[in-house]
């Protein structure tokens, strides 16, 4: 049975690192300049090769974005660009243009080309197209059905990789002008403002500063709001369809978001590839991917047209259940301590969970913190602050404290 890539957002190297222990199969990430996430912290030049590296030294691989469409004044830097890259190991790069497809062809012929979903894939012709080209992998668009992949699956040999899981764009893969029009930013070149997720209402022409609301609400609606992707109910009829690499939106998102999602898909992948008769849609999954920042879920394009059910009208705000409060850095088998790297304000008394790349997660009460010297405390409230703390049960580095978020919701 076809065992599909688990594939990761990267938008840092924290990211990249947490992608790949918590069971991610690859990652794709962007430099500073050619991506289309312009606002992620994205990659120096030493960090690309730090995290391409770090990829390799678990067998996994690395992907690098250049799918921005480029204008003439973005081609000067790009040759000596693809080059570097090449030179620092990715195993591909992925493109949306056929000019930059072009020079990276003459300048690193030997690099694998991935396709970006930015090309608008829609058909067996097209995927076939860039298999003559000399592509290796196609990002399918995301209009696409579950029955159009199986279609393109039949037709082409190529590889075809889809998202399964995070944000959805409005445009037609993402090919928006709207951020262009209304700020100045393109969208296609990294540089999206999102007015997707703004609130909207009428003006009349004649009535100048009178605001009238679309709909939904006093407040205005917000009515190119896309739901996020979640397609883990549908691992087996992925799998069956013959992709080739299942995607993950979001390295514009948390370490939290990253960690948590990717330990999901991981579970729920190795669950049906190790007994596809028995397999059944865990509790602990769905929960999961409640306590990470979403919108509501939909299954986009796979089943059927969206409707209006698949779209948010009243807020432009995310869900989310629990706050991520830290890192475990270190653990003492011999103490039971743990050094936890602060990430949120925590306190004695709290009840926390704690996440761990595979394995279950531990429920706990926070007894008691250290500070760096050793000298109890009751809050630990710095960003960043090193702490140690007694662990009920042995943890691993790596591991995620979390707990039930004070605020319901958040933008």
């Amino acid at each position: 049975m076809n065992k599909p890539e688990l594939l990761a957002p990267a938008g840092n190297l924290e990211k990249l690192k947490m992608a790949l222990i918590y069971g991610a199969d690859a990652v794709y990430m962007g430099g500073k300049s050619f991506g289309l996430r312009a606002f992620s912290d994205n990659f120096a030049e030493d960090e690309l090769k730090q995290g391409i590296d770090f990829a390799h030294s678990l067998g996994k691989k690395a992907y690098i974005t250049i799918n921005i469409f480029p204008h003439n004044d973005d081609l000067s830097a790009l040759p000596d660009y693809i080059d570097s890259i090449a030179a620092m190991g990715a195993d591909a790069i992925i493109v949306s243009d056929l000019g930059v497809f072009r020079i990276a062809r003459q300048v690193a012929p030997s690099l694998p080309i991935h396709i970006s979903t930015q090309a608008n894939s829609t058909n067996w012709s097209t995927v076939q197209f860039w298999q003559e080209l000399g592509a290796s992998r196609v990002v399918l668009a995301r209009e696409l059905s579950l029955t159009d992949i199986k279609l393109i699956r039949q037709k082409v040999a190529i590889e075809l990789e889809a998202f399964i899981h995070g944000a959805m764009c409005m445009s037609y893969s993402g090919r928006c002008l709207i951020s262009n029009y209304l700020t100045g930013r393109d969208a296609n070149r990294g540089e999206c403002a999102q007015p997707c997720r703004w609130k909207y209402h009428v003006v009349e022409e004649s009535r100048p500063g009178v605001y009238f609301p679309v709909a939904e609400d006093e407040r205005g609606t917000y009515f190119f709001n896309s739901k996020d992707l979640c397609l883990i109910n549908y691992i087996p009829a992925l799998i069956e369809s013959g992709l080739n690499s299942f995607k993950i939106e979001g390295r514009m998102k948390s370490v939290h978001y990253v960690a948590t999602v990717v330990k999901v898909y991981r579970e729920a992948i190795d669950s049906y590839l190790s007994a596809p008769a028995d397999f059944s849609v865990k509790q602990i999954w769905l929960d999961e991917l409640q306590k990470v920042s979403h919108r509501e879920y939909t299954t986009g394009f796979y089943f059927n047209k969206p409707t209006e059910q698949d779209q948010i009208y009243t807020s432009s705000s995310y869900i989310q259940s629990h706050d991520f409060i830290g890192l475990v850095k270190e653990y003492n088998p011999q103490t039971g301590l743990a050094v936890i790297e602060q990430r949120n304000n925590m306190k004695v008394g709290e009840e926390i969970e704690i996440m761990q790349p595979g394995a279950e997660n531990i429920m706990q009460k926070i007894e008691q913190m250290y500070d760096a010297e050793g000298a109890p405390i009751e809050v630990a409230p710095h960003p960043q602050q090193i702490i140690t703390m007694p662990m009920s049960k042995p943890v691993t580095p790596y591991a995620m404290l979390r707990r039930p978020e004070r605020r319901r919701t958040s933008s």
